[in-house]
């Protein structure tokens, strides 16, 4: 699939999950490279448009070590139970080096799973998991690190 196509998807994901769960379940939604042992930015739609890049090794936090553990395969995904404020929650493999990162930068996954309706607002979230696995993202031609003011996915 094209970046265009992952990130309509991603869109509906997170109105889907959103929708699902009552109330926002993910506010920060990121399509990053690591390609070449650079963190460029494909795609991001969330609060913090400025600070996102300068803080994204700190943010990584318990996710560090899986996001670049070689045991993943496109459509893999992984949650961080204890990710709390800006640090982020999960990831999904998208294709060769490329992830979705998520976030709720009010609110850790242990607050959000506390809430019943957190089983069915996982469902979306699988469905673009297996989406991926069965058309995974590439992209082509120079993306350098870019945000666009993007409404909410609220």
């Amino acid at each position: 699939m094209t970046l265009d196509e992952a990130t309509k998807q991603i869109r509906m994901c997170g109105q889907k999950m959103n929708d699902l769960y009552g109330k926002v379940v993910f506010d920060e939604w990121v399509v990053i490279s690591l390609a070449q042992h650079k963190a460029r930015i494909l795609f991001y739609v969330g609060p913090r448009n400025d600070d996102f890049l300068k803080n994204f090794a700190a943010d990584l936090g318990a996710l560090r070590s899986e996001l670049v553990d070689t045991k993943y395969s496109i459509g893999d995904f992984e949650f961080a139970r204890h990710g709390i404020g800006t640090g982020f929650e999960a990831f999904v493999v998208l294709g060769d080096g490329i992830y979705l990162i998520c976030n709720n930068t009010q609110a850790s996954m242990e607050e959000i799973t506390r809430e019943p309706k957190w089983l069915n607002a996982q469902v979306p979230f699988a469905e673009l998991s297996e989406a991926v696995r069965l058309d995974p993202l590439t992209v082509s031609g120079d993306h350098t690190k870019f945000f666009r003011k993007s409404a909410a996915l609220n």
